[in-house]
Order: C-alpha cells, then structure tokens, then sequence
C-alpha cells in the first residue's frame, strides 16, 4: 500500500521534518548520554567509596584478630581475578561484578601472608536506579522527539500550505485569472508579524494587479482606436466606391477593405478580451455546418464527414472559428486542405510547412507572422477566443509526413 501525502505536502515538508527528526534523535541521545554518564559516574562512585570504606574496615578488623564483618573475607572465590590479581600486587581497587547471582560493587586489597581480602556490597539498588534511568530517557526522549517533530510538522506544512496558496494564485494569473489574488491575512492587518512569504504573497498581488491595469488599459486603447477607426473608414469605403474604375481604384479599394477587416478584426478581439461575450445556443449539425463554413469562403477545401454529431452551440461563433481556421491553411499553407468531421470533433489540416514552433508551443500571438507570411496573427487568435467562449478545445500541431492540424473539440455532441 503506498502512502499517499497531503496535496499541500511537499519536499519542504518532508524535508524539514526529517531534519527536525534528525536534529531532535541527536540532541536527545547527547543529552541522554550525558545524564546517563553523570548518574551513573555519581551512583558508582557512592558505592565505590562505601565499598573501601568497608574495606578499610575489615581491614583493621582483620589486621587486630577481630571477626570479620558480614561480606568482608579473605581470598574470597566470587572475587573478579582482575582486582584479585591488583590486591595480591600490593594495591587496591574496586570493581562492579556479582556476588551470589546478584551485582555487587567489590573492594579487595593486600594482607599478610600475600592474601586478598575481599569485600562485597550489594549494588542491586544502585543497577535498578541506572537500569529505570536509561529507561526513562529513552521514553522521555522519543516523546520529545514525537512532540517535537509534531509541532514542527504543523510549523512548516502551515507555511507550505500558504505557499501551495500563493503558487495556485501565480498559475491563475499565468492562465489569465487576473482578477486572482493571495490575500493572505497578514498583508492586511499591520498588527501581524510580516514573514517571507506574506511578503511574497503581496509582491504578487501587486504584480497581479499592475499587471491587470495595463492590460485593461491596452485593451480599452485597441477598443477606442478599432471604434474610432470605424467612421473615417467608413467615409472613405464610400469615396472610394465613388472612384472611376481603374488599376489605382481596386487598389484603394483594396487597401480600404484590408484596414475594415483589420478593424473588425481588433473590435472583436477587444470584446473577447473582456470576457463579456453571450452565447446564443441552438442545435446544429457538424457535417452541414461545415459545408455551409466551406462554401462561405469561396475556396477549394474537401469536406470529409467520418462521424456526424448533433451539438449545441452558438452557429455564429463556430462558424467564425472554422472559417479562420480554413482561410489560414489556405492563406499560409498548402493544398490540398480537408476539414474533417469525426463526431463533435472537427480537424482542419492542409499540407503545407506546418505551423511556426512558437504558435505548436503556445498558441497564436497577435501582430506576429514568420517567415514573411503576410498577415496580422489575429485570424487564429480570434478562433482561439471564440472557441473559449463556445467551451471548445483548439489545438494546434504538425502531421508529421508535412502539414499543419488544427483540431476543434466541442463539448457534448450527439454522433449518429
């Protein structure tokens, strides 16, 4: 079964948790060691000193003839040979081994006759008191660590989840949510610690912010040069139908229905960019919308019907989006161009050099041709928006034996 992690979670997270784990598992077994070592060196060291004391003891006693006191005897066989050997030396020393199968801290040193005398005094007390010790700092330590590790973990996944929040908002806007913003609390109450990430919380804010003023500017001096464009144009449509015939006339003429074209063209991208745009729902068929779209252009484009599909769509918008999608494989492509009906998913394709990397990469950009293709780059951008606005998909790609695919998905659709 594997373990599935909280969307907020991250490498932070998982990182400064285990590094707090780390941290707390290292300073708990030094300070364990440390009180480990203090207890026992003071513990041992009582024993040891009642240990010599009662050596000192049975010592004198020993040396002036007198009994023995209860533990104390002399060449006793419980007696480690390690301080065995020390006291027949001439010297004497203590040492923690058992007497009787319990601990017990034994004292020997020398007497007459090259004899060992031999004290032993219980230290089971002493060994339960060390033994619970080492006990309770491995319990009192993993609850630390525990209780530790658990307040760091709230700690940090509070700060990832504000930062998960700040990186959702950066994605909305990069999408083209700019009415997006972070809001995080802090920013707003001046009371509040300001940390890092309230600081980048409201550096994206204001980015956001900037960012949709300028656009909204932009689109309001497109929308008022494109309105007032209209009524000089259409003044000068009128002067040049009144023109004699000639070369020099269709050449104005010509010029003149460019630059209405190329204003439309603006207005309707400045009323997609609003967001304002209704649709008007109706029922229709794929396969004779198309035909219907391919005949309006007036060019050479095979309608191939694999798969009808009734939908419900706006006729208008749809019909716009095919139409710049066929008047661009013929304007920058090559024939033969086939527009594909395949149930609610229509492909337009044409066999000429294929669509730019930048444009396969990150869809049309206004104003931007290469190669020396002639046009504006607003035919695809506004098939791009209208189809947002009918909920559809449009993708751009290659085929990959030459030719460039544009693929409409439609949302629903009814096949028969």
């Amino acid at each position: 079964m594997r373990l599935t992690l909280p969307h907020w979670s991250g490498a932070l997270a998982v990182r400064a948790a285990a590094f707090m784990t780390v941290m707390c598992c290292a300073l708990a077994a030094l300070l364990g060691v440390l009180v480990h070592v203090s207890v026992t060196d003071q513990t041992v060291g009582q024993a040891r000193d009642l240990a010599l004391s009662r050596l000192a003891d049975a010592t004198e006693a020993y040396e002036a003839g007198d009994r023995l006191l209860p533990g104390a005897r002399v060449d006793p066989a419980e007696l480690p040979p390690a301080l065995r050997g020390l006291a027949l030396s001439g010297q004497r020393g203590t040492m923690v081994a058992t007497y009787r199968g319990r601990p017990a801290m034994w004292a020997a040193g020398p007497v007459a006759g090259h004899r060992a005398l031999g004290v032993a005094v219980d230290y089971s007390q002493q060994s339960r008191t060390i033994a619970g010790l080492d006990e309770s700092i491995v319990w009192s330590s993993a609850l630390a660590i525990g209780a530790t590790v658990l307040v760091g973990v709230f700690a940090v996944t509070r700060v990832t989840r504000r930062l998960h929040g700040t990186a959702r908002v950066a994605r909305r806007i990069s999408a083209g949510d700019l009415d997006a913003r972070v809001n995080d609390p802090r920013t707003k109450d001046p009371t509040r610690p300001q940390d890092e990430v309230a600081a980048v919380a409201a550096a994206l804010d204001s980015m956001a912010a900037s960012l949709q003023g300028k656009l909204l500017s932009e689109q309001r001096f497109t929308a008022d040069v494109a309105h007032e464009l209209r009524t000089p144009l259409t003044g000068l449509h009128a002067a040049a139908e009144l023109l004699p015939p000639g070369r020099p006339t269709e050449l104005v003429r010509d010029r003149v229905a460019a630059l209405r074209t190329l204003t439309e063209d603006l207005l309707e991208i400045s009323r997609l960019d609003t967001g304002r745009e209704r649709l008007e729902l109706g029922t229709e068929a794929l396969g004779a919308l198309a035909e219907r779209v391919v005949r309006a252009s007036g060019t050479d484009t095979e309608v191939r019907v694999l798969r009808d599909a009734w939908v419900e769509t706006d006729r208008r918008r749809l019909e716009r989006v095919l139409g710049n999608l066929v008047a661009n494989a013929h304007r920058h492509g090559a024939p033969p161009v086939v527009l594909t009906v395949d149930g609610p998913v229509v492909t337009v394709r044409d066999h000429g050099p294929g669509y730019p990397e930048y444009l396969v990469a990150h869809g049309p950009q206004r104003f931007r041709t290469e190669g020396g293709a002639m046009g504006h780059g607003l035919g695809l951008t506004i098939a791009v928006g209208q189809a947002e606005v009918l909920g559809a998909a449009l993708g751009f790609g290659n085929a990959a034996d030459g030719g460039a695919v544009a693929v409409v998905r439609l949302p629903g659709g009814e096949s028969w």
